[in-house]
């Protein structure tokens, strides 16, 4: 089988700021002796990215010592800004900007946040109009790489393909100098990249806003601006952090996978 990791047309490697993605960064710096002219690893801030995500971003930079291409949605033309760690948005900035030029609030049946601040992005930025994006989904997750497959952009998932697993990112990262150090509550690594997805189940969301309250604000913000809730199943962010108070979960329910990617 020929390596999935080797880079041979234009190339985007597509790091979400995860442990699994940042491994397949790294199976392609391995695979190329760095990264070759035709390809690009981006990092796409959404500026509610949690700051251990930005640190990782940075971290991966300065130990690996690979160009990782920081930029943000702008709603102005061009329609994006490159940034990097010190000047990168950490108050939702460029998803506000998202929300209020929509009118509206993404959810479960529209997810625009992923299309327009990542993937679209992504299609601005790169130089080359063809081009493969890696995903890095790996081969635990096979309902996530059957919905990558059928995605009419060329999209391909080497992790899958050379049969990578969490166990084996797992290991990875405990002989490195360096980890993704999320938040975790009552042992669970809760606190995905995106601070309060609402793709999260509401448990796991009441649980992350006990731990800090503060997290709700910018969520509010947006169903108060807009009129509406991000999941009309579940409590309003506002609710949320008024139910916080309590020390009883109230809600049972699943998370929804989103292709932010791990």
């Amino acid at each position: 089988m020929s390596d999935p990791f080797k880079i041979t047309e234009p190339t985007v490697v597509s790091f979400s700021g995860g442990r699994s993605s940042a491994y397949m960064l790294w199976r392609v710096l391995q695979s190329n002796n760095g990264l070759p002219e035709e390809a690009k690893a981006i990092f796409c801030n959404t500026g509610k990215e949690v700051e251990e995500t930005l640190k990782f971003v940075k971290d991966c930079e300065t130990n690996w010592k690979v160009k990782i291409d920081w930029v943000e949605y702008r709603s102005e033309s061009p329609g994006y800004a490159f940034v990097d760690f010190e000047t990168a948005s950490r108050k939702g900035e460029p998803f506000e900007q998202l929300i209020l030029k929509k009118q509206y609030l993404p959810n479960t049946f529209a997810r625009f946040c992923t299309q327009e601040l990542k993937i679209n992005l992504i299609k601005k930025v790169f130089p080359y109009q063809d081009f493969v994006t890696f995903i890095g989904i790996r081969f635990d997750e096979p309902r996530r790489v059957a919905k990558m497959k059928n995605n009419k952009d060329l999209k391909e998932t080497p992790l899958a393909t050379a049969k990578v697993g969490k166990k084996e990112i797992s290991e990875f990262w405990k002989q490195q100098s360096f980890d993704l150090n999320l938040v975790t509550i009552n042992g669970n690594a809760l606190l995905g990249n995106c601070d309060l997805c609402f793709m999260k189940k509401a448990s796991h969301k009441i649980n992350l806003v006990k731990d800090n309250p503060i997290r709700a604000v910018w969520w509010a913000d947006m169903e108060k601006a807009i009129g509406n809730k991000f999941r009309p199943e579940h409590p309003s962010y506002a609710e949320m952090h008024k139910f916080s108070q309590n020390q009883i979960d109230m809600f049972v329910d699943e998370s929804i996978a989103c292709f932010c990617g791990d």
